[in-house]
C-alpha cells in the first residue's frame, strides 16, 4: 500500500498484527531498513506503544518486540545489509512487514519470503507499505497497477490481485493462479496486489495537521509529484528541478534596500587548456530581502589555484565588506587547513566555510522549490543566460557548478541567522557527524 505520503501506511501496517492478537502460535516481525529509522521519535517503536501497550502487550526492549496476553508476538528488525537475512534463519513467521519497501533490497524481499513458515493456523503473508521510486525494483514489481505515461495508480486496478511465480531472476505475472498451475506445475505462485494511498484517504491526518498538505505543495517539483500525487515515474531530470521561465529578471536599480548579502564559491582548480574542460570555480552573490532572493551577479572561470585565489580576493575589494564570503569547505584536515588560508588571504572580510554533506540535487531541492514559487529574482546581467542554461539542464548537464553555487548561497542565507555572520570564525576538523565550521 501506498504511493504518497499522510495516506496512512505505517497506521496500517501496525494495525495488521491486531488481527491476530489472540492466537498463541502467530508470530510476526515488521522491518524497517535501520535501527534508528525504528527507534527515532514517532517512529515505529514509538507508534506500537501507543497501539500495543493499551491492550496488554508487554514490551520486550532487547528484542525490539511485543508480547500479548495470549502469547502472540511481533517483533521490529532490521535489514541494514543484504547478509542481514541470514540472521534470520531458522525463524518460523506468520506475518512480515516491511515499511519503506523501496528501501529494501529485491534479494532481501524475496529471501525473506523463505521465513514464512507458520504454525499459527494462518498462512504466512506480507504487507509493505511504500512511497514511490522510479528506480526501485518495487516500481518494476508494481508495474500493472501503474499508468507507465503519467506515472499515477491506475484507480480501477486498485486491489486487484494479481498472480506471480519467481524462475530464477525472471518474474514470470498471470491474471489467475489456475494459469500458473497449468504451465508450471511444480511452483506455487503467490498473490499480489497494489492500493494507492494518498493525503486524501486520510482525514484524521488532514483534520489534525492542517499545514501538512501546505508541507508537502512546499515540495520541490519532482519531490511534490511523489509524495503529495504518488508519481512512480517522476525523478529529477532536465527541466524537473529548475524551469527559466521561474525565474523573472529585473534591473539593478530595482532591487530593494536592506536584507543580507553573500557571495558563495564552489571552487575548482584546473586551468583551462586546449586539452582539457574543466570544472568551473563559481562565485555567486546573493541577497535575501522579505522573503524573496535576489542573484545579484555571478563570476565564473576555468582557474588555476593562482587564478581562483586572485578572483576571490579581487571580487571580495569590489563588493566590500558588508558582503559575507562562503566557500565550500572540503572536509577532514585538509578543510581545516584550507579554512586557515582562507582566513589570512582575505583577511579584513567576513568569511565563512561551508561543508557539502548531501548530494547535489537534494541540496538544489529547497531553492527549487523556491524559484518555482517566484522567490528567486536574477539581477539583469551579462551571466544570466549561462546560469539560466545550466539551471534548466541539470542535473543532466556536464556542468553543475553554479547550480551548487545557488544552492550553497540559498542554504547559508536560510540555515543562519544574521548574528552568525557576525560570530568570530574559528576552523574545526570535520571529524564526527554534525561536527561544524563556526
Amino acid at each position: 500500500m501506498g504511493g504518497a505520503a499522510g495516506g496512512g501506511k505505517t497506521v496500517g501496517i501496525l494495525l495488521e498484527p491486531l488481527r491476530h492478537f489472540t492466537n498463541p502460535h502467530w508470530a510476526g516481525v515488521i522491518f524497517r531498513r535501520t535501527m534508528p529509522q525504528i527507534k527515532k521519535p514517532g517512529g515505529l517503536w514509538d507508534e506500537s506503544s501507543k497501539m500495543y501497550m493499551p491492550l496488554g502487550a508487554v514490551p520486550h526492549l532487547s528484542s525490539h518486540g511485543f508480547r500479548f496476553k495470549s502469547g502472540m508476538k511481533i517483533e521490529f528488525g532490521q535489514l541494514e545489509y543484504d547478509s542481514t537475512v541470514y540472521d534470520w534463519q531458522g525463524s518460523q513467521l506468520s506475518f512480515i512487514g516491511y515499511d519503506e519497501l523501496t528501501h529494501f533490497t529485491k534479494f532481501q524481499f524475496f529471501y525473506m519470503l523463505s521465513r514464512l513458515r507458520s504454525g499459527s493456523g494462518t498462512p504466512g503473508y506480507v504487507r509493505a507499505t511504500c512511497n514511490p521510486d522510479v528506480d526501485s525494483w518495487v516500481a518494476q514489481f508494481i508495474a500493472w497497477w501503474i499508468d507507465q505515461e503519467t506515472g499515477y495508480a491506475i484507480q480501477e486496478r486498485s486491489g486487484v490481485l494479481r498472480w506471480f511465480i519467481k524462475l530464477g531472476e525472471d518474474i514470470i505475472w498471470a491474471d489467475t493462479q489456475q494459469e500458473l498451475k497449468k504451465n508450471y506445475p511444480d511452483c506455487l505462485p503467490l498473490s499480489v496486489t497494489f492500493i494507492p494511498a494518498r493525503l486524501e484517504d486520510n482525514p484524521i491526518l488532514v483534520r489534525n495537521d492542517p499545514s501538512y498538505k501546505a508541507n508537502l505543495q512546499a515540495l520541490p517539483m519532482v519531490e511534490r509529484e511523489r509524495l503529495e500525487k504518488g508519481n512512480w515515474k517522476i525523478k529529477a531530470s532536465a527541466g524537473n528541478v529548475f524551469k527559466k521561465e521561474w525565474f523573472k529578471i529585473i534591473n539593478p536599480e530595482l532591487v530593494p534596500a536592506g536584507g543580507r548579502t553573500v557571495r558563495y564559491y564552489d571552487r575548482a582548480a584546473t586551468e583551462k587548456t586546449d586539452l582539457n574542460d574543466p570544472a568551473y570555480t563559481v562565485g555567486l552573490k546573493m541577497k535575501e530581502v522579505s522573503g524573496t532572493y535576489y542573484i545579484l551577479d555571478v563570476v565564473r572561470g576555468q582557474w588555476g589555484p593562482g587564478g581562483v585565489e586572485t578572483t576571490i580576493k579581487n571580487t571580495a575589494s569590489q563588493d566590500g565588506k558588508d558582503v559575507v564570503i562562503w566557500i565550500e569547505q572540503d572536509p577532514g584536515q585538509a578543510g581545516v587547513v584550507e579554512a586557515k588560508m582562507w582566513v589570512k588571504l582575505l583577511a579584513g572580510y567576513t568569511v565563512r566555510l561551508n561543508p557539502a554533506r548531501k548530494d547535489k540535487v537534494t541540496r538544489a531541492g529547497p531553492v527549487s522549490a523556491q524559484a518555482e514559487a517566484g522567490n528567486v529574482v536574477l539581477v539583469r546581467g551579462l551571466w544570466n543566460e549561462a546560469l539560466l542554461n545550466e539551471l534548466q539542464g541539470f542535473p543532466e548537464g556536464k556542468k553543475k557548478d553554479q547550480v551548487d553555487a545557488l544552492s550553497g548561497s540559498f542554504s547559508v542565507l536560510v540555515e543562519h541567522s544574521a548574528g552568525d555572520f557576525t560570530k568570530e570564525f574559528i576552523p574545526k576538523p570535520l571529524n564526527r557527524v554534525g561536527s561544524s565550521s563556526w
